[in-house]
Protein backbone atom coordinates (compact mmCIF):
# COMPACT_ATOMS: atom_id res chain seq x y z
CA UNK A 1 0.00 0.00 0.00
CA UNK A 2 1.35 3.69 -1.03
CA UNK A 3 2.24 5.52 2.08
CA UNK A 4 1.99 9.31 2.46
CA UNK A 5 5.93 9.44 3.25
CA UNK A 6 7.10 8.12 -0.53
CA UNK A 7 4.39 11.24 -1.76
CA UNK A 8 6.30 13.72 0.29
CA UNK A 9 9.82 12.41 -0.34
CA UNK A 10 8.53 13.18 -4.19
CA UNK A 11 7.91 16.28 -3.75
CA UNK A 12 11.71 17.41 -1.90
CA UNK A 13 10.27 17.79 1.97
CA UNK A 14 13.10 16.23 3.97
CA UNK A 15 11.04 13.90 6.58
CA UNK A 16 13.02 14.24 9.35
CA UNK A 17 11.86 18.06 9.37
CA UNK A 18 8.20 17.25 8.70
CA UNK A 19 5.16 16.12 11.51
CA UNK A 20 2.17 14.61 10.75
CA UNK A 21 -0.76 16.49 12.96
CA UNK A 22 -4.13 14.42 13.08
CA UNK A 23 -6.41 17.83 14.34
CA UNK A 24 -9.82 16.34 16.90
CA UNK A 25 -11.11 18.22 19.17
CA UNK A 26 -14.98 17.01 19.96
CA UNK A 27 -15.17 18.88 23.12
CA UNK A 28 -17.17 21.68 22.22
CA UNK A 29 -20.05 19.35 20.06
CA UNK A 30 -19.99 18.40 16.51
CA UNK A 31 -20.30 21.62 14.81
CA UNK A 32 -17.47 23.42 15.95
CA UNK A 33 -14.66 20.94 15.20
CA UNK A 34 -11.50 21.49 13.50
CA UNK A 35 -13.24 19.59 10.26
CA UNK A 36 -16.52 22.39 10.67
CA UNK A 37 -13.34 25.26 10.96
CA UNK A 38 -11.74 23.78 7.84
CA UNK A 39 -14.63 23.87 5.76
CA UNK A 40 -15.89 27.10 6.54
CA UNK A 41 -12.61 27.99 4.76
CA UNK A 42 -12.70 31.33 6.33
CA UNK A 43 -9.02 31.12 7.81
CA UNK A 44 -10.09 30.23 11.33
CA UNK A 45 -8.76 26.57 11.05
CA UNK A 46 -5.13 28.01 10.45
CA UNK A 47 -5.70 30.23 13.04
CA UNK A 48 -6.37 27.25 15.18
CA UNK A 49 -3.93 25.59 13.75
CA UNK A 50 -0.93 28.18 14.85
CA UNK A 51 -2.56 28.50 18.55
CA UNK A 52 -1.06 25.81 20.58
CA UNK A 53 -0.97 25.95 24.93
CA UNK A 54 2.23 23.15 24.02
CA UNK A 55 5.73 24.02 22.04
CA UNK A 56 4.16 20.96 19.98
CA UNK A 57 6.11 22.21 16.72
CA UNK A 58 9.33 22.95 18.15
CA UNK A 59 11.84 20.41 15.99
CA UNK A 60 9.94 21.01 12.93
CA UNK A 61 9.49 23.44 9.80
CA UNK A 62 6.75 21.62 8.07
CA UNK A 63 3.40 20.04 9.47
CA UNK A 64 0.97 17.72 7.17
CA UNK A 65 -1.99 18.62 8.12
CA UNK A 66 -4.99 16.23 8.92
CA UNK A 67 -8.05 16.86 10.15
CA UNK A 68 -10.96 14.00 11.33
CA UNK A 69 -14.17 14.01 9.42
CA UNK A 70 -17.51 13.25 10.95
CA UNK A 71 -17.19 9.77 9.67
CA UNK A 72 -13.79 9.46 11.83
CA UNK A 73 -11.70 9.98 8.71
CA UNK A 74 -8.03 10.82 8.64
CA UNK A 75 -8.62 14.02 6.08
CA UNK A 76 -5.21 15.28 4.49
CA UNK A 77 -5.79 18.96 4.41
CA UNK A 78 -2.34 20.14 3.51
CA UNK A 79 1.34 20.40 4.24
CA UNK A 80 1.87 24.14 5.71
CA UNK A 81 5.34 25.91 6.59
CA UNK A 82 6.48 26.85 9.76
CA UNK A 83 8.43 30.20 8.93
CA UNK A 84 8.36 31.81 13.09
CA UNK A 85 7.60 30.83 16.48
CA UNK A 86 6.76 32.76 18.89
CA UNK A 87 3.54 33.66 21.43
CA UNK A 88 0.27 35.20 21.34
CA UNK A 89 -0.21 38.49 22.36
CA UNK A 90 -3.00 40.04 24.04
CA UNK A 91 -6.31 40.34 22.04
CA UNK A 92 -5.56 37.09 20.27
CA UNK A 93 -8.81 34.66 20.85
CA UNK A 94 -8.57 30.85 20.05
CA UNK A 95 -11.23 30.27 17.21
CA UNK A 96 -12.89 27.29 18.93
CA UNK A 97 -13.83 28.91 21.86
CA UNK A 98 -13.46 32.54 21.47
CA UNK A 99 -11.44 32.82 24.51
CA UNK A 100 -8.20 34.66 24.94
CA UNK A 101 -5.31 33.19 23.49
CA UNK A 102 -2.63 35.31 25.22
CA UNK A 103 0.54 33.78 26.05
CA UNK A 104 -0.08 30.22 24.03
CA UNK A 105 2.63 29.02 21.57
CA UNK A 106 1.92 31.19 18.40
CA UNK A 107 2.95 29.90 14.69
CA UNK A 108 3.29 31.72 11.89
CA UNK A 109 2.54 28.81 9.20
CA UNK A 110 1.81 29.19 5.36
CA UNK A 111 0.07 26.62 3.14
CA UNK A 112 2.64 25.23 0.69
CA UNK A 113 2.18 24.65 -2.59
CA UNK A 114 3.20 20.92 -3.18
CA UNK A 115 0.41 18.24 -2.55
CA UNK A 116 -2.15 21.26 -2.71
CA UNK A 117 -4.30 19.63 -5.51
CA UNK A 118 -4.53 16.59 -3.24
CA UNK A 119 -5.98 18.54 -0.12
CA UNK A 120 -9.76 17.32 0.56
CA UNK A 121 -9.10 14.30 -1.11
CA UNK A 122 -6.55 11.52 0.73
CA UNK A 123 -7.34 9.38 3.18
CA UNK A 124 -5.16 8.16 5.56
CA UNK A 125 -4.73 5.48 8.00
CA UNK A 126 -3.58 6.97 10.93
CA UNK A 127 -3.14 3.83 12.95
CA UNK A 128 -4.07 2.98 16.90
CA UNK A 129 -2.62 5.77 18.37
CA UNK A 130 -5.16 8.15 17.97
CA UNK A 131 -4.05 10.40 21.36
CA UNK A 132 -0.71 11.00 19.87
CA UNK A 133 -2.12 13.73 17.67
CA UNK A 134 1.58 14.99 16.68
CA UNK A 135 4.11 11.99 14.97
CA UNK A 136 7.49 12.19 13.31
CA UNK A 137 6.91 11.91 9.29
CA UNK A 138 10.20 9.48 9.45
CA UNK A 139 9.10 6.97 12.30
CA UNK A 140 5.10 7.15 11.50
CA UNK A 141 4.73 6.46 7.69
CA UNK A 142 1.15 7.12 6.66
CA UNK A 143 -0.52 4.22 4.21
CA UNK A 144 -2.88 6.06 2.07
CA UNK A 145 -6.60 3.76 2.47
CA UNK A 146 -7.84 6.04 -0.83
CA UNK A 147 -7.19 8.89 -3.03
CA UNK A 148 -10.75 10.41 -4.18
CA UNK A 149 -11.39 12.10 -7.51
CA UNK A 150 -12.81 14.89 -5.67
CA UNK A 151 -13.06 16.32 -2.17
CA UNK A 152 -16.41 14.97 -1.12
CA UNK A 153 -18.43 16.09 1.83
CA UNK A 154 -20.13 13.72 4.39
CA UNK A 155 -23.79 12.69 3.37
CA UNK A 156 -26.32 14.78 4.89
CA UNK A 157 -27.63 13.36 8.00
CA UNK A 158 -31.67 14.08 7.89
CA UNK A 159 -33.89 16.98 8.49
CA UNK A 160 -34.81 15.18 11.88
CA UNK A 161 -31.15 14.85 12.84
CA UNK A 162 -29.67 18.67 11.55
CA UNK A 163 -28.60 21.00 14.11
CA UNK A 164 -26.19 23.71 13.10
CA UNK A 165 -25.25 26.85 14.94
CA UNK A 166 -26.27 29.98 12.57
CA UNK A 167 -23.09 31.52 12.71
CA UNK A 168 -21.23 28.72 11.34
CA UNK A 169 -24.06 28.70 8.05
CA UNK A 170 -20.81 29.27 5.32
CA UNK A 171 -19.52 25.36 6.43
CA UNK A 172 -22.26 23.06 5.47
CA UNK A 173 -21.57 21.63 2.52
CA UNK A 174 -23.34 22.80 -0.70
CA UNK A 175 -25.40 19.34 -1.36
CA UNK A 176 -26.90 19.83 1.98
CA UNK A 177 -27.61 23.72 1.54
CA UNK A 178 -29.97 21.85 -1.55
CA UNK A 179 -32.15 19.99 0.26
CA UNK A 180 -32.57 22.82 3.06
CA UNK A 181 -33.53 25.22 -0.06
CA UNK A 182 -35.91 22.97 -1.04
CA UNK A 183 -38.29 21.77 1.74
CA UNK A 184 -40.36 24.62 4.05
CA UNK A 185 -41.71 23.84 7.30
CA UNK A 186 -41.28 24.88 11.44
CA UNK A 187 -37.54 25.33 13.03
CA UNK A 188 -36.26 25.42 16.41
CA UNK A 189 -33.51 28.66 17.44
CA UNK A 190 -31.81 27.99 20.77
CA UNK A 191 -30.21 30.44 22.02
CA UNK A 192 -26.34 28.87 23.01
CA UNK A 193 -25.95 31.31 25.54
CA UNK A 194 -29.33 31.04 27.47
CA UNK A 195 -30.62 27.52 25.96
CA UNK A 196 -33.61 29.73 25.72
CA UNK A 197 -36.22 28.99 22.16
CA UNK A 198 -37.61 30.46 19.54
CA UNK A 199 -39.80 28.91 17.22
CA UNK A 200 -40.54 30.24 13.40
CA UNK A 201 -41.64 29.05 10.24
CA UNK A 202 -39.80 28.89 6.55
CA UNK A 203 -42.16 29.02 3.24
CA UNK A 204 -41.95 29.96 -0.18
CA UNK A 205 -38.86 30.55 -2.75
CA UNK A 206 -35.55 28.99 -1.06
CA UNK A 207 -37.07 27.09 2.16
CA UNK A 208 -35.72 26.89 5.42
CA UNK A 209 -31.66 27.77 4.13
CA UNK A 210 -33.39 31.08 2.36
CA UNK A 211 -34.93 32.01 6.06
CA UNK A 212 -32.03 31.03 7.86
CA UNK A 213 -29.45 33.12 5.81
CA UNK A 214 -31.21 36.19 6.81
CA UNK A 215 -30.67 35.69 10.17
CA UNK A 216 -26.95 34.74 9.34
CA UNK A 217 -26.29 38.27 7.66
CA UNK A 218 -28.72 40.40 10.54
CA UNK A 219 -28.51 38.26 13.80
CA UNK A 220 -32.62 38.45 14.18
CA UNK A 221 -34.05 38.04 11.10
CA UNK A 222 -36.25 41.46 11.79
CA UNK A 223 -38.22 39.26 15.26
CA UNK A 224 -38.53 41.53 17.94
CA UNK A 225 -37.92 39.71 21.26
CA UNK A 226 -34.24 38.33 19.21
CA UNK A 227 -33.27 42.33 18.57
CA UNK A 228 -33.54 42.44 22.30
CA UNK A 229 -30.95 40.09 22.55
CA UNK A 230 -27.27 41.09 23.51
CA UNK A 231 -26.15 37.28 21.57
CA UNK A 232 -27.00 36.01 18.34
CA UNK A 233 -25.22 33.26 18.77
CA UNK A 234 -27.94 30.65 17.61
CA UNK A 235 -28.07 26.58 17.09
CA UNK A 236 -30.91 25.59 14.15
CA UNK A 237 -32.70 22.88 13.87
CA UNK A 238 -35.81 21.36 12.44
CA UNK A 239 -39.23 20.40 14.53
CA UNK A 240 -41.93 19.77 11.14
CA UNK A 241 -40.71 19.82 7.27
CA UNK A 242 -43.91 20.64 5.49
CA UNK A 243 -45.97 18.71 3.08
CA UNK A 244 -44.92 19.62 -0.47
CA UNK A 245 -48.52 21.02 -1.30
CA UNK A 246 -48.82 22.90 2.12
CA UNK A 247 -49.80 26.53 2.18
CA UNK A 248 -48.47 29.34 3.73
CA UNK A 249 -51.51 29.37 6.30
CA UNK A 250 -50.97 25.59 6.82
CA UNK A 251 -47.17 26.07 8.01
CA UNK A 252 -47.85 29.19 10.06
CA UNK A 253 -50.22 27.33 12.04
CA UNK A 254 -48.21 24.71 12.57
CA UNK A 255 -45.70 26.74 13.69
CA UNK A 256 -48.28 28.17 16.32
CA UNK A 257 -48.97 24.85 17.45
CA UNK A 258 -45.20 24.32 18.23
CA UNK A 259 -44.66 27.68 20.15
CA UNK A 260 -47.63 26.18 22.20
CA UNK A 261 -46.03 22.98 22.89
CA UNK A 262 -42.82 24.69 23.80
CA UNK A 263 -44.44 27.80 25.47
CA UNK A 264 -42.05 29.55 23.46
CA UNK A 265 -44.10 32.58 23.92
CA UNK A 266 -43.81 32.26 27.74
CA UNK A 267 -40.34 31.50 28.57
CA UNK A 268 -38.61 31.55 25.30
CA UNK A 269 -37.88 34.17 22.83
CA UNK A 270 -41.36 34.27 20.78
CA UNK A 271 -43.38 37.49 20.92
CA UNK A 272 -46.07 36.38 18.82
Amino acid sequence: MLGMNRLLLDSGVPLEKIRYVRHQDGRYGKDNTPYALWALADGSFERYQALQSRNVFEACDWVVSCVVTPLGETLFVGIYEILHKGFAESGVKDPMTGKSAEGHFLYEMVLDERLRDLIGRLVLDWGPGTRSWVQRADNKDKPIIELRRSAIEPPFPGFEDFIHPISQLASVPVSWRAALSAVSGVYLLTCRKTGRHYVGSAYGAGGFWARWEEYLLTGHGGNVGLRMLDSHDFNVSILEVASSIASESAIINAESVWKAKLLSREFGLNRN
